[in-house]
């Protein structure tokens, strides 16, 4: 068995003196585990760094077994990732979400996804707002996508505010009002083609409101913490969004 693939470096743990056991994210086939020897030398420390992309080639005597990784660094973007608290959190966030997956199973739009979103983390607000929609696709390629599309109500799909924590189908405005207390907040840049800009308190809620539905659809049947990452930036956005508001007369 033998396969070559573009791949994003999401894991990797020492494997007896010299080798590694790294996780990658590839198109076609998914999360992927492979030994990697002689991964702790020289050369190849600082090419299997997390949030690298990298040319791997798989082998292994049947399907089912670990095999055997080859690699090549495609694109050096760790280095880069590590100079600042943005890009920090993302690569941390993104590669925790992406070992949700099942092993060995394709999502080729969420590698994509995910590529984009690590190249694209420029600022710590711009990248919270691309981390929110990241975990909405992550959600519907999990089975457990919102309905955002119109109102649960009354059928509408203008001022769409809330998500039902019960059904996860948005609610207007309107119809939502009375119960505002118990629905999620929706803010408006996470709907389907919004292009407006949001500030910290539309994407607090936007992260708490994908996160309520990855704690009880997917972290949470297995025993499993969101990354922690996630509730670093969600604690440093609070606290803009803090100092961001208005103070009382």
């Amino acid at each position: 068995m033998e396969w070559v693939s573009e791949a994003l470096l999401i894991g990797l743990r020492p494997h007896g003196e010299t080798s590694a056991v790294i996780e990658v994210m590839t198109p076609d086939y998914g999360r992927h585990l492979g030994l990697v020897k002689g991964a702790r030398s020289r050369r190849l420390q600082p090419v299997l760094q997390t949030g690298n992309s990298l040319l791997v080639n798989w082998r292994a005597r049947l399907e089912t077994h670990l095999g055997l990784f080859s690699v090549e660094l495609s694109e050096a973007r760790a280095a880069r990732l590590m100079e600042s608290a943005s890009g920090v959190f993302g690569v941390q966030i993104v590669a925790g979400h992406l070992r949700l997956l099942a092993e060995r199973e394709a999502h080729a739009g969420l590698y994509r996804a995910a590529i984009s979103l690590l190249d694209h983390l420029d600022g710590l607000l711009q990248s919270a707002a691309l981390i929110a929609r990241f975990e909405l696709m992550l959600l519907d390629e999990l089975g457990f996508g919102l309905d955002l599309s119109c109102c649960a109500a009354t059928g509408r799909t203008e001022n769409l505010c809330f998500v039902s924590p019960k059904s996860a189908r948005a609610v207007s405005g309107e119809a939502g009002a009375p119960y505002a207390e118990r629905l999620l907040k929706l803010p408006a840049f996470m709907l389907p083609g919004a292009e407006n800009s949001p500030d910290a308190a539309d994407v607090v809620a936007a992260l708490k409101l994908t996160g309520f539905f990855l704690d009880r659809h997917v972290a949470g049947p297995r025993a499993l913490d969101l990354p922690p990452a996630r509730a670093q930036l969600l604690g440093k956005l609070e606290a803009e969004r803090l100092e961001n508001s208005p103070s009382p007369a």
